[in-house]
């Protein structure tokens, strides 16, 4: 009894087709190994090129876009300390102008270079790419519609920079703000205002950009003179102050030309305006127009030319006029204790009471 119990919990003996099939199911195996390994050791091959490829060729880029950016840095360095450079080359304007179109010509490259080597490894893959490209065509159309105002300051900011509408430290009037520019990027372009504040300008709000920076500027001085003074004597007081300031220290290399005077702008019956003007440093104006205006009036003082509102001149021996010859005498009606002031008070009404 215990005997047949074992024999009937004892496994039957395999068959023999079942063996002959795992034989031929391994050799299927192997020969389709031996089939596809060539074609497998070739897209291997093919992914591992076209992956080296690409980061050696970014790294060669990206490198030498740095080495022409440090360059570009170091020749405005090299000027920086000298003449030229202190009228035509900005060290910090020139850094951050470099170092934004590096910024993005690094990052283009990267995007192009690994985009397309990403789209050659899906198709050394046998991968079709049309949906693919067509469902990224799809999500940056949505992703541009959705973020079009970023995109329009970040592609107005590399324009702006690209063609150098403005740099660090020039004093422009972008419409919404004006003021001196501090920080030029690609999205944002900070000023300071006149009173000290900052202002952050989104490039894509940007329409116009007066540059009063590049170039040259021009300062204009308006003369007014009594319409009986001779206009050969102003002249030639302007002309004398004109001459005595482009021959000194730092007008001279201020002034960019000779300080013209152009003829009369007015002429009324109690005034006329003498029109004055320079071509000056960019950004220089302003002071160049307060210190003409300086000069001129100690040249005018010095020949006795009298100005618009100038006290009248005085012969020797003549007294000073009395100022308080023509203010009338004060009214009674002032002093509220005057006999004439309390006349005026009104009534007082009667007391019922009594």
């Amino acid at each position: 009894m215990f005997l047949s119990a074992l024999l009937a919990a004892a496994p039957s003996p395999a068959p023999a087709g079942s063996l002959d099939e795992a034989a031929e199911r391994a050799g299927n195996a192997a020969g389709w190994v031996e089939e596809n390994w060539s074609t497998w050791l070739n897209t291997g091959l093919r992914i591992v090129l076209i992956a080296a490829i690409a980061l050696v060729l970014r790294y060669v880029i990206r490198r030498a876009l740095t080495n022409l950016i440090d360059r570009m840095n170091r020749s405005a360095q090299a000027v920086e300390g000298t003449a030229l450079g202190g009228l035509l080359v900005n060290a910090e304007r020139r850094r951050q102008r470099s170092e934004a179109i590096g910024s993005v010509l690094r990052s283009v490259t990267s995007f192009l270079i690994l985009g397309t080597a990403a789209l050659m490894i899906l198709g050394a893959f046998q991968i079709n790419l049309a949906p693919l490209l067509a469902s990224a065509g799809v999500a940056g159309v949505a992703l541009g519609f959705g973020a079009r105002n970023l995109v329009t300051d970040f592609l107005s900011g590399v324009f702006m920079i690209l063609e150098d509408q403005y740099g660090v430290g020039d004093q422009i009037d972008a419409g919404v703000a004006s003021g001196e520019v501090i920080e030029v990027g690609l999205r944002v372009t900070k000023l300071r205002g006149d009173n000290g504040e900052i202002w952050y300008v989104r490039n894509g709000e940007v329409k116009r950009i007066g540059n009063l920076s590049q170039g040259w500027s021009t300062a204009g001085v308006d003369v007014t003179v009594r319409p009986t003074e001779d206009l050969d004597r102003v002249r030639k007081a302007i002309a004398e102050a004109a001459d005595s300031m482009t021959k000194e220290e730092p007008w001279s290399e201020r002034l960019w030309g000779p300080v013209e005077v152009l003829g009369l702008d007015a002429v009324l019956l109690d005034s006329m305006t003498v029109r004055v003007t320079a071509k000056t440093m960019p950004g220089k104006s302003l002071g160049v127009e307060r210190e003409l205006r300086w000069r001129i009036k100690q040249a005018l003082d010095s020949a006795g030319i009298r100005m618009v509102g100038a006290v009248p001149l005085q012969s020797e021996g003549e007294s000073a006029p009395d100022l308080t010859a023509g203010v009338s005498a004060p009214s009674a009606y002032a002093s509220a204790t005057s006999p004439q002031s309390l006349a005026t008070n009104p009534i007082p009404p009667p007391n019922l009471t009594k």
